[in-house]
């Protein structure tokens, strides 16, 4: 998948260095998910439920 032109987000935790972060880039039918420390690195391609989902699992339970 051809992403060029992918417009990626970082979080706005991320510290000004870079930090221990990734980023995310909308695509049809799911979101793209890099390393922001490796940008030529590999690239993780979810659906957005599969990323909801493991959001959630790493969430701190009440």
């Amino acid at each position: 998948m051809d992403l060029t032109s992918a417009k990626w987000r970082k979080s706005t935790y991320s510290s000004a260095n870079g930090g221990n972060c990734i980023e995310v880039a909308d695509f049809p039918g799911g979101v793209a998910v890099s390393d922001s420390k490796d940008p030529d690195g590999p690239v993780l391609l979810v659906t957005r439920a599969a990323l909801r989902e493991a959001v959630q699992a790493a969430l701190p339970t009440a």
